[in-house]
């Protein structure tokens, strides 16, 4: 079993498109940081898992395959860096309908089921408190969050001001 890094994608992976959603990947754009972030962590065997909400299939705003259009044209940017993720999580699902969205832990233990994790050794990088309440709920006792303009009332371990600021963090602690 190996540990794994969890990442929220808008706001996190991305750059967060605000109160909207990312509906086509022209609009899809890497955070700073993120890419070198990805490479260290794979380069030092962490398994690197996407756990995401994207409702905006669930409302009919785009449909699985631009979701999946939009997941491959990212994978295929982080693979020439060497930074692609291992897993690809997606709860469409629109809120009260299903049992994957956050803060329930199921993206994660699907993960772990599926890559063979060790969730006691793992890691969750969010910018919201669905995001590090899921980790909670999960048993991943390490978590990063990245401020938004969201209140917090789930405390991370360590706070940043943005996804730049994570590789140093990461240099200091795995």
């Amino acid at each position: 079993m190996r540990p794994a890094f969890f990442f929220d994608r808008d706001g996190v992976v991305n750059r967060s498109p605000g109160a909207g959603y990312v509906l086509r990947h022209q609009d899809f754009h890497l955070s700073e940081g993120i890419i070198e972030s990805l490479a260290f962590l794979k380069a030092r065997g962490y398994a690197l898992i996407l756990v995401t909400s994207q409702q905006g299939v669930g409302k009919g705003l785009m449909s699985q395959a631009t979701l999946d259009d939009i997941h491959a044209t990212m994978q295929s940017e982080l693979a020439e860096h060497s930074a692609a993720f291992d897993g690809l999580y997606a709860c469409t699902h629109l809120s009260g309908t299903c049992i994957c969205r956050k803060p329930s832990p199921e993206m994660i233990l699907q993960a772990a089921q599926e890559h063979d994790l060790d969730l006691s050794r793992s890691w969750l990088v969010g910018d919201h408190d669905r995001d590090i309440q899921m980790a909670i709920n999960a048993g991943v006792p390490q978590t990063i969050r990245i401020r938004s303009d969201k209140p917090i009332t789930v405390e991370a371990n360590h706070t940043l001001d943005s996804v730049a600021e994570l590789p140093l963090l990461l240099r200091t602690l795995v």
